[in-house]
């Protein structure tokens, strides 16, 4: 495997867990926003109340997108595999 090679493959794998990891983050990020915004025009300072929607958005963006992330995962992993036999010999 040439070092292009390698830096190619790395460079794919960080993408994708970019991807992958901030369709689960920026959802809840700007719920917790909001959720911020309003306790602050409000002056409610509860914990549970910026805890508690972003565990919902967190948990609906898996179901919603879960099946987009098995399958961007699943496109790494079978290019992976598909490059591995010509990268050893």
């Amino acid at each position: 495997m040439t070092p292009e090679q390698s830096v190619d493959l790395i460079g794919q794998a960080v993408l994708t867990i970019i991807v992958m990891v901030s369709v689960l983050i920026i959802p809840g990020m700007v719920v917790g926003l909001v959720v911020s915004i309003i306790q602050s025009a409000t002056q409610i300072q509860e914990q549970t109340l910026s805890f508690f929607p972003r565990l919902l958005v967190t948990l609906f963006m898996l179901i919603f997108a879960g099946h987009w992330l098995l399958r961007k995962l699943m496109e790494l992993f079978d290019q992976l595999f598909m490059t591995i036999p010509g990268s050893l010999g």
